[in-house]
Formats: C-alpha cells, sequence, structure tokens
C-alpha cells in the first residue's frame, strides 16, 4: 500500500489545507496509530480525510470501519467524506457507525451462529423506562420491596457489572456480602426475564458482542475478512468492553493474514484526547488511550495541539487549568489567531443573582459583540440538571428563548413511545414489556385485572404474554368482554404481520406505510385527535402532528438507509469484491433496524444548532460541541468538583476535565460563575468557591466580585475588576439583581419602599407595596394587577418606585 498521494502535497485537495501533523496522521495507513488530539484541533477533518486517502488508494469503502460515540458524528461523518469523494468515486459499503449501534447489527446477523444462550435475531432493545418496567416486575417476583432495592440504583449496579463483562453468574461468584448478593439474585432474575421478552438492554449489545467475539472463531474471522481498517473516535470514552470488541475486530499487534502489512500490525486508529475523558462514571477507562502504546507496542504517535475554535485567552485558561491533572499525556494547546477577550469570572450572591448575571451577559455579548451573534450562538453548561431551574425562570422572565438539551425528547413523548410500543410489539411479539404499555391504549376493554390473570397464566407456563392471550379462552378469571376484546386485538396485530409470516396482501408494502397504518388502525390517531380537539394543553395540540412526523421520520430512514453500511446485510466480503452488493432488506428487518436507530438516539443528538435559541445542558451534554458564547454556573464545591469526588484523586481530575471541556466548547466569549449562597432543600446554604477558579491564570481570565458591590479585591488575594453596573431608564440599576430606583443592598429594604407607594417589576408590572419587612434578608410583599400579591426579597427583588 502506497504511502504518499498522487500530486504534491500543497497541490492535493486532500492535504492542502492540512497542518503538519494533520497530514502525517491522514497519511500513515499502516500500522496501529494514535492521534492525540485536542480540544478544536480538526480530528473530525483527520479522520475523514484519512478515510477518503485510503478509499482513493484503492481501499474498498466496505472493508472501513469507522467507530463513534454519537449518530450525529457517524452522519457528520458519512457526508464529509461523500463530499471528499465527489462524482465518480464510491463510499458504498463504508461503516460509520456508533458502537452499540454496530453491535445491534452484528447480533442481528451472528446471533445463530454464535449460538448465545437465550438470543434469537428478533431482539428488542429496552431503553431505561423499559428497564425499569422489567425490573420492577423483577424485583416484586423476587418478593422484594422496591423502597428497599429502588430500581434506578439497582439497574445502576447491574450496568456497572456489564460494563465489566460480568456476566450474571460471574457476579454472583464475587458477590461477598448481603447487599451484593441481593443484586446478583436480581440481576439473575433481570437477566432471566429479558431472554423470556426477546430483549437486550443497551449494555447487553455491548456485553454479547464482546462475549461473540470472543467465543465463535467463525464470526470473528468473518469480521477479519470484511474490515481491514478501523477507525475510533473519542477512544477516550471507550470502556472495557468496546476496548475488548475493537481488540477482537482488528486482532493482536501480531500481523493476521489479510490485515495489514508485515511488520506494521493491524491497521488501526484511535483519535482522543485523555483531557476530555469525563465518562469515568459511566464505565470509560482513560487507560485504554494512555496505554495504547504498550497494547500496540509498534504504534505511531501524532499530535495535534493547535485549536481551530477558540481564542488564546479562553485556551490559555484551559491549558492551565488542565495542567493541575497527573494522569494525562502533555500537548501544548494554543492557536496561531492573536486577539480575544478575556474570560470573565463573577462572583454572585445567590442563584438568582447568578441567573439575573447570565441573562445580562448573553443580551450584553448578543448586542455588543464585534460579529454578528444570534441566540442560537449561545449557551449556558451546569454540572446538573437541577441548576437549569434557576436559568430557565430568568430566561422566561428575560424574554430569551432557550432550549433544554436533555436527550431523546421527540421519542419520549407518550404518543410517540405509545406508537413505538406498538411497532416493538410488531417486530417481537415476545416484548411483554411493550405490549403492556399498549394492549389497553386506547382503551379497548383489555383491564390491568385481566392482563394480570393472563401475565399469571404465561409465568406458569413459561410463555410471552402475547402467546398466552391467544389462549384466552381457555384462561379463568377473564369476563367475556377482555376474552372478546383480545380477540380483536390478535386480529389487529396479525393483520399487520400476516399472522406473524409478514406475507399476503395486506402486508404494508414499505415501513412508512406500516408505521402509519399502525398509527391509524390502533386507534392511537383517532384518540389524540380527540385529545387534540379538547384541547387541554398545548402538548394535546401537537400530539397528533408528533404521530405525523414519526411517519416522515420512518419514511427518512427508509430512503437514508444503505444495506451495503448495514453489517447485518452486507453479504460478504467475496461478494464485495465480485460487485455483488447487498439488498435492501425485508420489512420486518428494516422495522427492526429502524427501531434500532430510534433507541440508540445519544444527548448530543437532540442538539439542533438551528434553533433561535440560546442551548442549556449539561456539561457532559456538551462533549463535541462548540458555542461563539458560552457561561458556565454552579462553580462551588460539591457542584464542580462534585461532592462525589472529594475523597478520590482519580474523580478529581474526572471533574477538572469536565470543567475543562466547558471552557473549550466557547469560541469567543466565556463568563463563569460561582454563587455565595445556594438553596439546597429550599434552604440558602453558604458555599464554598470551587478550587478550579483558582487554578485559572490572572493573565488570561478577568475576575468580577459582585456578590458585594463595595468589596475591592477578590478571594483570591488579587484585586477584581469594577463590577459592571448598568442604568435604567428610571436611574435604577440592573445586572446584579437590583434596580431599587438607585438604591441597593440594605437601603432599599426601609424606608426606600414606604407602604402604600407604587412600585414596577420587570416582569410582573406595576403594584402597590402592602408591607416591609427589615433587616438582613428584607422583604417586601407587592399587590400586583396582573398576578396578584407577591413577596419579594428586596435585594434581588429588581423593583423601581414610580411615586
Amino acid at each position: 500500500m502506497g504511502h504518499s498521494a498522487e500530486v504534491p502535497p500543497d497541490r492535493d485537495p486532500l492535504l492542502a489545507d492540512l497542518t503538519p501533523p494533520q497530514r502525517e496522521a491522514v497519511l500513515h495507513t499502516e500500522g496501529p496509530l494514535l492521534v492525540l488530539a485536542a480540544a478544536g484541533s480538526g480530528k473530525t477533518r483527520v479522520i475523514t480525510r484519512r478515510i477518503a486517502h485510503l478509499i482513493r488508494l484503492g481501499v474498498p469503502a466496505w472493508s472501513i470501519l469507522a467507530l463513534t460515540f454519537t449518530n450525529k458524528a457517524a452522519g457528520e461523518m458519512r457526508e464529509r467524506v461523500s463530499a471528499l469523494l465527489g462524482e465518480g468515486r464510491h463510499s458504498r459499503g463504508l461503516t460509520v457507525s456508533t458502537f452499540h449501534a454496530l453491535c445491534a447489527r452484528l447480533l442481528r446477523k451472528y446471533a445463530e451462529v454464535a449460538a448465545l444462550p437465550g438470543l434469537k435475531p428478533d431482539f428488542a432493545i429496552y431503553d431505561t423506562s423499559d428497564q425499569t418496567a422489567l425490573l420492577k416486575r423483577v424485583i416484586a417476583d423476587l418478593s422484594l420491596s422496591t423502597s428497599n432495592w429502588p430500581p434506578r440504583s439497582v439497574l445502576s449496579a447491574i450496568s456497572n457489572a456489564k460494563n465489566e463483562l460480568l456476566t450474571a453468574e460471574a457476579f454472583a461468584a464475587r458477590a461477598g456480602d448481603f447487599y451484593s448478593r441481593s443484586i446478583a439474585r436480581i440481576y439473575t432474575a433481570y437477566e432471566r426475564a429479558l431472554r423470556t421478552a426477546g430483549a437486550v438492554d443497551f449494555d447487553d449489545l455491548l456485553v454479547l458482542t464482546a462475549m461473540m467475539l470472543e467465543r465463535s472463531a467463525e464470526v470473528r474471522e468473518d469480521c477479519h475478512r470484511r474490515w481491514q481498517y478501523m477507525l475510533i473516535d473519542e477512544y477516550q470514552d471507550t470502556n472495557k468492553a468496546q476496548f475488548k470488541i475493537a481488540s477482537l475486530l482488528i486482532g493482536s499487534d501480531a500481523t493476521i493474514p489479510g490485515e495489514g502489512v508485515e511488520g506494521y500490525g493491524p491497521n488501526v486508529c484511535v483519535v482522543g484526547d485523555p483531557d476530555q475523558a469525563i465518562y469515568g462514571w459511566r464505565g470509560a477507562d482513560i487507560s485504554n488511550i494512555l496505554d495504547f502504546e504498550e497494547n500496540y507496542p509498534s504504534s505511531r504517535v501524532v499530535t495535534l495541539g493547535e485549536n481551530f475554535r477558540s481564542t488564546a485567552p479562553i485556551l490559555g485558561a484551559a491549558d492551565a487549568l488542565i495542567r493541575n491533572n497527573k494522569r494525562r499525556r502533555h500537548k501544548d494547546l494554543f492557536t496561531t489567531r492573536a486577539g480575544g477577550e478575556k474570560p470573565v469570572v463573577v462572583m454572585t450572591r445567590d442563584e438568582q443573582h447568578e441567573a439575573a448575571i447570565v441573562a445580562d451577559y448573553l443580551r450584553r455579548v448578543r448586542h455588543e459583540s464585534e460579529e454578528p451573534l444570534g441566540w442560537r450562538d449561545m449557551a449556558v453548561f451546569y454540572r446538573t440538571n437541577s441548576l437549569s431551574r434557576v436559568i430557565e425562570d430568568a430566561f422566561r422572565g428575560a424574554g430569551i428563548p432557550y432550549t433544554i438539551a436533555r436527550g431523546t425528547s421527540f421519542f419520549e413523548r407518550e404518543e410517540v413511545r405509545n406508537a413505538l410500543s406498538y411497532l416493538r410489539v410488531v417486530a417481537n411479539p415476545a416484548d411483554d414489556v411493550s405490549l403492556r404499555r399498549v394492549v389497553n391504549t386506547p382503551s379497548r376493554g383489555i383491564g390491568d385485572t385481566s392482563i394480570d390473570h393472563v401475565q399469571q397464566w404465561a409465568s406458569e407456563r413459561g410463555l410471552p404474554l402475547l402467546e398466552a392471550m391467544r389462549s384466552a379462552p381457555d384462561i379463568a378469571g377473564l369476563s367475556s368482554r377482555a376474552r372478546s376484546s383480545i380477540g380483536t386485538f390478535l386480529e389487529m396485530i396479525d393483520h399487520w404481520t400476516g399472522s406473524g409470516t409478514f406475507m399476503g396482501a395486506r402486508i404494508s408494502s414499505s415501513l412508512a406505510d406500516l408505521v402509519e397504518r399502525v398509527i391509524r388502525e390502533s386507534g392511537l390517531e383517532a384518540h389524540y385527535l380527540a385529545l387534540s380537539k379538547a384541547g387541554k394543553s398545548e402538548a394535546d395540540l401537537e400530539r397528533p402532528e408528533n404521530l405525523a412526523e414519526l411517519v416522515s421520520s420512518a419514511r427518512q430512514f427508509e430512503i437514508e438507509f444503505d444495506p451495503d453500511a448495514d453489517p447485518a446485510s452486507f453479504p460478504g466480503a467475496d461478494a464485495a469484491r465480485e460487485g455483488r452488493l447487498a439488498q435492501v432488506p425485508p420489512l420486518l428487518a428494516l422495522l427492526r433496524a429502524y427501531l434500532e436507530s430510534v433507541a440508540l438516539v445519544a444527548d448530543a443528538d437532540a442538539v439542533d444548532p438551528e434553533q433561535g435559541s440560546v442551548t442549556l445542558m449539561t456539561l457532559h451534554a456538551a462533549k463535541g460541541l462548540e458555542f461563539k458564547a458560552v457561561a458556565i454556573i454552579g462553580l462551588e464545591e460539591g457542584l464542580l468538583p462534585h461532592s462525589r469526588a472529594q475523597t478520590s484523586d482519580s474523580e478529581l481530575e474526572e471533574e477538572r476535565r469536565l470543567f475543562f471541556v466547558g471552557i473549550t466548547r466557547a469560541m469567543r466569549h466565556l463568563q463563569v460563575s460561582s454563587s455565595r449562597y445556594r438553596t439546597i432543600r429550599g434552604v440558602p446554604e453558604r458555599t464554598i468557591m470551587s478550587r478550579f477558579l483558582e487554578e485559572l491564570p490572572r493573565e488570561h481570565v478577568s475576575f468580577s466580585e459582585q456578590a458585594d458591590p463595595f468589596a475591592d479585591a477578590d478571594p483570591f488575594g488579587d484585586d477584581f475588576d469594577a463590577p459592571p453596573v448598568r442604568r435604567n431608564a428610571g436611574g435604577g440599576t440592573y445586572g446584579m439583581g437590583l434596580s431599587q430606583s438607585g438604591a441597593s443592598g440594605p437601603a432599599a429594604g426601609g424606608s426606600g419602599l414606604p407602604i402604600g407607594c407604587r412600585v414596577r417589576h420587570p416582569q410582573f408590572g406595576e403594584g402597590v407595596v402592602v408591607t416591609v419587612t427589615g433587616g438582613m434578608g428584607a422583604r417586601a410583599t407587592v399587590r400586583f394587577s396582573s398576578v396578584g400579591t407577591k413577596t419579594l426579597v428586596l435585594q434581588y427583588a429588581r423593583l423601581s418606585r414610580i411615586d
């Protein structure tokens, strides 16, 4: 295989705009390669150019496998490669996938070959809601209490075990105390219930694939014959199972026939940054990237340190912060572009004051920035979701549009989940959790009591619920109406599936047609149209539109589905070499692929950069994104770093990396804030400023003390910049949560607002002061003409006297 391009690099469109390190990574085609890519260093460009370069050299696209962690990243890679290759060049058969999606397709294809216990190719994928419902039933069947064994905690323990590749049997063998033995019992019963339902959870996708590749030489060799070049993005986020899968797919450092050139080792390229390893809490293992050279002794290392995203002051702050970590691979973080404003660290009084400061900051940046900024160019990051509420309140009051990125919101809506549950029953008749969700939705006379009778009858005979329903005439305790309704329900399912054959004139001709039929014939469409006409809420009005959008989603999936890029449809390396490509799979297989794509949507996929609104999201969800203006809130001990990290050096370093990730999302403007007081369970509590703020360099960061307008020194021992106090038309101030006719602090709490005077509030409008209490935390009760009586803390009330 050649290592050089056909034309000089400076004239080669694939290479001309790359830096020397980027070019080195692209041109290295044989043997293991570690690309240490700093934040904003153009790693996606390197990966896509490397894929295009391999294809240009004659490597078949179908023999290249690229793995990443979000559907969004995978889609972007595919689009970039197609654009780079242009007309006349084919990326057909190229597999760009998330780990979970790849595993799902491999299990579909090889489940029977590998003979994995209890797993059939028609398995369903259970999301968190499905897992919780199933686990509650399992716990009850074991005569345990969900109050003593909360499903969320138990699922977390089971997930941790699976991430360590521990089966239920292996976990039980290690269990030495009462808690572990009890978890082992639940884990064993949970796995049995999953297999009875013909289902797997997200962790199973990885664990079962690792098990399959390890146990089956046939499957392993088939994968080796197909994929001879592997690229893995965000390698620092891989866990033990993903590391195992990648290692088995690509082979060892010893040359495997058909896998690279003698002396080079396997053709695996991993790209990542140990400084952005922030998912240790869900099993990611930073040692996978730190030990890459030890695992692959013949590997080459390329470092990408130049940042093309952020200004020099932002990078200076981030670089100084992360140098405090010990477990890392150092690389200089720099930019060749000069200038840029310093990030600002703001000390605020409490969370309401902090929210007002953030709102004011984003308004100011939007209007005063040298380049035009829209709301969509801005984001607010926080350590935990609970911190968003006060920000939301402030934004609503300030008229700032916002969107909360919390994952698969569309697919979590009630009507969409119900439709998907019907489709999952069609795809997998043994999926009891989905069946129980919709068997009486809309209401059709099959109540909980009837289903409980059928469920008990099924459990006694080891049958799936749907199969037991076919014996309804023989089940005691069912009313004649329930038996009739069950019969009608089964007839409906059989019409959609051709009684399980998916053949005949009644079977839908396309995926979109099937989805539309299910929505209409199940009664969901009529049910939600009736709710919409009743107009109980805005959500009710949107439900029919959401069902229509689900049909559009299925149609889009059908149009964009590439069978050659689908490991489950790929005809094999020999067939591909002969030019025989994959066919679009039959309807049932296409339905299962679609349901997988829905189940595997990630948090970052929910962020729409074209929205005209500020994005509110956790620091974890912000990974991989960028915004021109960013505000990071809650820099306090116990929040960031989180309280869980107080006694662990490794967890503290991960919290520092999390802050580093937040900082490096900012392109032009960055504000970081910490509050002196924060309300915990309704009680204001004094906080301790985050130690991370002390690690930010004074030469790159400005500090603004707004917790105490009269302070002349910062808590670090250096002078703060003067707090920006801005005046409104009435002469009052805002930006610090105060607007009391030029008064602030204690002066506003007494004679400044006599009983009976008229005041104006920016959100509630005009009102009359009814009572005033003085001292610390002075309050005023105001009767507003629009919203009634409110009691406000004067320090934060933003009241202006108008008479």
